[in-house]
């Protein structure tokens, strides 16, 4: 049976700009009727307008503050901007206690539509990262960020990730620095802007795998061996592998190995694609340097379907070696540049290499690991008795 008023709901992808006063009952304290003509007139002559102007929708009035709701996300963020500039330029002569500041919090997700409201998770993270802004600030999620990032005049802070209140997963938050004045044939005056932290030297995002028989009955099995990939790189100790959720947000996209690296912080892309032919499953996998943009390794997996797990074995394993030699080959590389006489690492590595591209096999994959391990080792110690400079 249909849940009563099943059929009047909508969904679709919006960005929801979220707006409240700051410190509103201490203004209220001081001048309940002052404060609200005030509020009023901000509304009617500048915040109404505002989103009208730039194709926005108000959701409803909450009293102090509003959602609303826009179809582009670059429409969102220029009137935030918009929004904050003209809040400045009206509160320029208030008395700092008598000023009215909006916070303002932007996301974009998929929301329900239901009789002109907007419901759901996507509304209720816009609403907790204008909780988290500052006084004529913004603060957006990193999917906002992802879309405006080149289309406006305007610069991103990382604040981190972090937990929101009944939000199940913690949310990446970027605070927006612009020039208040927003003068025209000027350069914004950026505030300093903090550092993005180095991405974990075992990252990695899997995108989902394509099914390349256009057989939407064949999804299940493109789908299943990422979700299994997930699984089993997820297990490697000290190693930071993307979510489930955020890696199929990819599905179907053409995405750029940099832009993702940069977002997520991760450096490395597993991508690849799965073909079925009867019984036969043929597996194709690169592994993606996300500096370079080039890949680390490449290979392609035919076997039976029956032996699908010891093929996914095999991958997870390749892949392995791959980044454990990409680690060991850069840290070789700088030793070499800084003139390393420790003939020891030099031979450790060349095992390593030897063992690589021996034919592929647990056995193998152990040994050519070990000799890599040892390698790192034993750099340290050369590090450590003075034979590389640190």
């Amino acid at each position: 049976m249909a849940t009563p008023g099943h059929d009047r709901v909508e969904r679709r992808l919006a960005a929801i700009l979220a707006a409240d006063v700051a410190g509103y009952s201490r203004l209220t304290g001081q001048d309940e009727e002052g404060t609200h003509a005030r509020l009023q007139d901000h509304l009617r002559s500048l915040v109404d307008p505002k989103i009208a102007e730039h194709r926005g929708r108000v959701v409803k009035n909450t009293g102090d503050g509003l959602p609303a709701e826009f179809n582009s996300v670059v429409d969102a963020v220029r009137c935030a901007v918009d929004l904050q500039r003209g809040m400045a330029e009206r509160n320029a002569d208030e008395p700092e206690e008598r000023r009215i500041e909006f916070r303002i919090g932007i996301n974009v997700a998929d929301v329900m539509l239901d009789r002109g409201d907007i419901f759901g998770d996507g509304v209720n993270v816009a609403v907790r990262l204008e909780a988290l802004a500052e006084p004529g600030g913004i603060c957006v999620s990193a999917s906002v960020r992802e879309y405006a990032q080149h289309q406006v005049n305007i610069n991103f802070e990382y604040a981190g990730e972090q937990p929101l209140k009944n939000i199940v997963s913690p949310v990446r938050i970027y605070r927006v620095r612009f020039d208040p004045a927003g003068k025209k044939g000027r350069a914004p005056t950026f505030l300093q802007k903090q550092d993005e932290p180095v991405p974990p030297r075992l990252s990695i995002l899997v995108l989902p795998f394509a099914n390349l028989n256009n057989d939407p009955k064949q999804e299940h099995l493109a789908d299943g061996i990422t979700d299994d990939l997930i699984t089993d790189l997820a297990q490697w100790p000290n190693s930071f592998v993307i979510a489930r959720s955020t890696a199929f947000s990819y599905k179907g996209r053409a995405v750029d190995a940099k832009q993702i690296g940069r977002e997520l912080r991760v450096r490395y892309i597993l991508e690849g694609s799965v073909r079925r032919s009867g019984k036969r499953l043929r597996v194709g996998v690169q592994l993606i340097d996300v500096e370079s943009g080039t890949p680390l390794w490449a290979d392609r997996f035919d076997r039976d379907l029956s032996e699908l797990l010891e093929m996914q074995d095999e991958i997870t394993g390749r892949i392995d070696l791959a980044l454990h030699y990409n680690l060991t080959d850069a840290e070789s590389r700088r030793c070499r540049a800084r003139g390393s006489n420790d003939p020891e690492a030099i031979d450790l590595e060349f095992r390593g290499q030897a063992a690589l591209y021996k034919p592929s096999s647990k056995a193998t994959h152990a040994e050519a690991r070990t000799f890599f391990e040892s390698h790192s080792r034993s750099t340290t110690e050369a590090q450590e008795l003075g034979l590389v400079s640190r």
